[in-house]
């Protein structure tokens, strides 16, 4: 079981900075990957950043050059830096957490809100 515990959500004009974190707790050595998702009112959950246990990353192509993702092994914690923010970013945002090989688990945080006013 692994518990992920997000943070850092609020309310910043267009153009401002936010960072959002993810602490891990529990079975932390199983992750394989985690990463931030978000959902806006109405829309699916869609995939913002994620990073392997190696380090590799990839990002949505709406978020490439504003954000960056990173993680603190030390800490079993997940960052995503967030700058250039526009309205359209707006939403909530989950952290998620991959675990296993053959079969896999995914968990996820309670979700942070996100607003960016224009």
């Amino acid at each position: 079981q692994v518990q992920l515990v997000e943070s850092g959500g609020g309310l910043v004009q267009a153009g401002g900075s936010l960072r959002l974190s993810c602490a891990a707790s529990g079975s932390t050595w199983s992750i394989n990957a985690m990463g931030w998702y978000r959902q806006a009112p109405g829309k699916q959950r869609d995939v913002v950043a994620r990073i392997t246990d190696s380090g590799s990353t990839n990002y949505a192509d709406s978020v490439k050059g504003r954000f960056t993702i990173s993680r603190d092994n030390a800490k079993n914690t997940v960052y995503l830096q967030m700058n250039s923010l526009k309205p359209e970013d707006t939403a909530v945002y989950y952290c998620h957490a991959q675990v296993g090989v053959i079969t896999i688990y995914d968990y996820w945080g309670q979700g942070t809100q996100v607003t960016v006013s224009s």
